[in-house]
């Protein structure tokens, strides 16, 4: 009974005030009970052998059982119980979600603890792994665009992907329109609640045949958003250079087109997003996954199904049960 009542809303919880009244309705049966009895007064018991009460006798006070739990039931039902088991779970239409991470010679900087690039991976999957009931792809650009792993709900095949990718892959440069033009395509057949494209870049767009602003126009098209990830420090980060002598270090200045990645996202209803070390850019990450989990639950819907029914129906036959041995096999102990 416990755990019926814990799957249980009730729409008029107002109602259960009415249960004040069974304690009065108690006390005054009892008290009439007490003012029909009537008193005989002798000299001495002795002689008076006290009878034993049958069944029937006993069972005298039944009326009064079965009428209080008349009304409980019928307290329950006018508070309408509603059952909420019933609810439908919008997360198994989920989030489709396409990662497009710039894997150009730039992302081995070393601003990002190990770099960039094995920065950003690690990251990015610890937030697929958050999200199990979404289906994510990824893509990867450089001096072009292609797709590392297509759209899917096997996080495990995702990820060992995400993993095996590195810079060299593809021939070097830039090419942001390339690459979110690649992700758009991935997700123009998705029927899901929402299409996310996380692109994440440490430079600006200098290859490829799509400009970034018209890739943004045709997520637009596609109902596609996007969020725009400008990643590296401010000023200069170190960088790795393979000389005669081993690796030397030199410092490169951080050029990230900021405005067209805020354009990007202005376009398509997203948000732009500047990652300057290891935590910032997790806790960017942190917060698309709230905003998107945010949007999933105002389109949610709940279907309750009402209860009240089967208190509706033992009220009526505590009730009649009431009726009937008041006038049946009461009838005699009742007078």
């Amino acid at each position: 009974m416990l755990n019926l009542f814990k799957s249980l809303e009730f729409a008029h919880p107002g109602f259960f005030w009415l249960f004040v009244l069974i304690p009065v309705m108690i006390a005054y049966y009892i008290w009439r009970e007490q003012h029909l009895q009537g008193t005989l007064s002798v000299s001495a018991v002795k002689g008076f052998a006290l009878p034993k009460k049958s069944v029937i006798a006993r069972m005298r006070h039944l009326g009064i059982v079965l009428r209080v739990l008349c009304i409980s039931a019928l307290i329950i039902a006018l508070a309408r119980p509603q059952s909420s088991l019933s609810w439908q779970n919008t997360t198994t239409e989920g989030i489709d979600i396409v990662i497009a991470s710039d894997i150009s010679g730039s992302m081995l900087a070393e601003d990002f603890k190990p770099n960039r690039l094995e920065a950003g991976k690690e990251i990015a999957i610890d937030f697929i792994k958050n999200r199990p009931d979404d289906r994510i792809g990824l893509v990867v650009f450089s001096g072009e665009s292609f797709t590392q792993c297509p759209l899917t709900i096997d996080h495990d095949v995702l990820i060992n992907l995400y993993q095996d990718i590195k810079n060299g892959m593809i021939e070097d440069g830039t090419a942001v329109g390339m690459g979110l033009a690649t992700a758009v395509n991935r997700l123009k057949e998705s029927t899901a609640k929402s299409k996310v494209v996380i692109l994440l870049t440490d430079g600006s767009n200098n290859m490829g045949s799509i400009p970034p602003v018209t890739a943004a126009e045709i997520a637009k098209k596609f109902g596609v958003r996007v969020y725009t990830v400008g990643v590296g420090t401010n000023g200069y980060a170190p960088f790795p250079f393979q000389t005669p002598m081993g690796i030397k270090y030199q410092n490169v200045p951080v050029q990230i087109d900021e405005a067209t990645l805020n354009k990007i996202a202005s376009i398509t209803g997203g948000k732009y997003f500047r990652a300057t070390n290891n935590q910032s850019l997790k806790n960017i990450y942190e917060r698309i996954d709230k905003m998107e989990k945010a949007k999933i639950d105002v389109t949610q819907y709940h279907k309750k199904t009402e209860c009240f029914l089967p208190f509706a129906i033992a009220a009526l036959v505590f009730l009649l049960l009431e009726f009937l041995s008041k006038n049946t096999f009461l009838k005699g102990a009742l007078t």
